[in-house]
C-alpha cells in the first residue's frame, strides 16, 4: 500500500523553525522504520496497511505536539487486491520520462 500525506497546520511553525509542526509528523515517519519519500507538497509512504493507518493517526497527533494550534490531514491511497500488481514508490518513479 501506498499513502501521500500532506499535513497543513495552523500555524505552520514557531520559533524553533518555520516548519517545525510538519517536521514533527515526518519523525514519526521516520520512527516507523518504513519506506517513505518527502516531496514539495507531501510526504509518500510504502509499507503494510496495518502499519499505515496507525502511523497517519500518529502524525497528525504529532503534528499538534509540534505545537500547531490546527491541523487538516490530507491522505490519498494507492492498494491493489493482488499483490503482484501492486506498485512500489521505485516502480511509479521508474515510469515517469522526462
Amino acid at each position: 500500500m501506498l499513502i501521500h500525506v500532506h499535513v497543513s497546520p495552523t500555524p505552520m511553525g514557531d520559533e524553533n523553525g518555520r516548519y517545525s509542526c510538519v517536521e514533527g509528523a515526518i519523525r514519526v515517519i521516520e520512527q516507523s522504520g518504513l519506506e517513505y519519500e518527502v516531496g514539495a507538497l507531501g510526504t509518500t509512504v510504502q509499507g503494510p496497511a496495518e502499519q499505515l493507518w496507525p502511523l497517519m493517526r500518529d502524525l497528525h497527533d504529532a503534528t499538534l505536539a509540534a505545537g500547531a494550534d490546527r491541523v487538516m490531514t490530507h491522505i490519498r491511497i494507492l492498494e491493489a487486491k493482488d499483490d503482484v500488481i501492486e506498485a512500489s514508490m521505485s516502480d511509479l518513479a521508474a515510469r515517469i520520462t522526462h
